[in-house]
């Protein structure tokens, strides 16, 4: 199966937002991602409520939601989370991650575990069964446009071999962090199912958003 795309909205031109929405639809996109930071699990402010709620009147694409906030289980009713959605939440963040989890699938979504680079990927060994991706940060979080953390590839295939070995094969692997082309290749490669494309890839200033998206696809097919 080739590898699905979820175009990062922090990276998009707000000014010309309707326009790329409907172009990211045309071109097919599996997920729109959503990252919310609060100033203090990251040192950044991005996309609230307000933000998602008004892009969910422009498209029926799911949404991919990346919560790099502190206690996550405490802002999920403050989302518009729907079935077929993607939640993420961070294993560094959530004290009570298989309850958060557990919550996460109550409201229809899928429930997904983040790590951050330096995290192991057996801190998640609890949890397998309550999960049904894996987000794997290839950058620390918080900013754009930073380099790729490059013992992350070596992760990525580490992670895949894990869920194997432990009975979960259909969990999938999202990547997140300068998921250039270049870059797509090693991680699919890898083992990664899911990609988080933003300016290194499909937000590329001044250039065709369905044309970048369908170079993109050939870099994970």
């Amino acid at each position: 199966m080739a590898g699905k795309i979820s175009p990062s909205m922090m990276c998009v031109d707000f000014r010309r937002l309707e326009e790329s929405v409907k172009a990211l639809e045309q071109a097919g996109v599996e997920y729109l991602h959503f990252d919310v930071m609060d100033g203090h699990f990251v040192p950044n402010f991005t996309l609230g409520p307000d933000f998602i709620r008004c892009v969910r009147e422009m498209t029926s694409i799911p949404f991919d939601f990346h919560l790099m906030v502190e206690r996550p289980e405490t802002v999920l009713s403050v989302f518009d989370i729907r079935a077929g959605d993607i939640v993420s939440v961070h294993q560094e963040a959530s004290i009570h991650l298989q309850r958060t989890l557990q919550h996460i699938r109550d409201m229809g979504a899928k429930p997904s575990v983040a790590l951050n680079p330096a995290t192991p990927i057996y801190a998640i060994d609890e949890v397998l069964d309550d999960l049904e991706l894996v987000l794997v940060m290839t950058v620390n979080p918080g900013f754009a446009g930073q380099k790729l953390v490059p013992s992350t590839i070596r992760k990525i295939a580490g992670l895949k071999e894990r869920l194997k070995a432990n009975g979960h094969p259909e969990v999938e692997i999202e990547v997140d962090g300068n998921v250039s082309w270049d870059n797509a290749v090693k991680m699919r490669q890898a083992g990664a199912d899911l990609f988080v494309a933003g300016t290194s890839s499909v937000f590329r200033k001044g250039e065709d958003i369905q044309m970048l998206i369908e170079r993109f696809r050939a870099c994970i097919a």
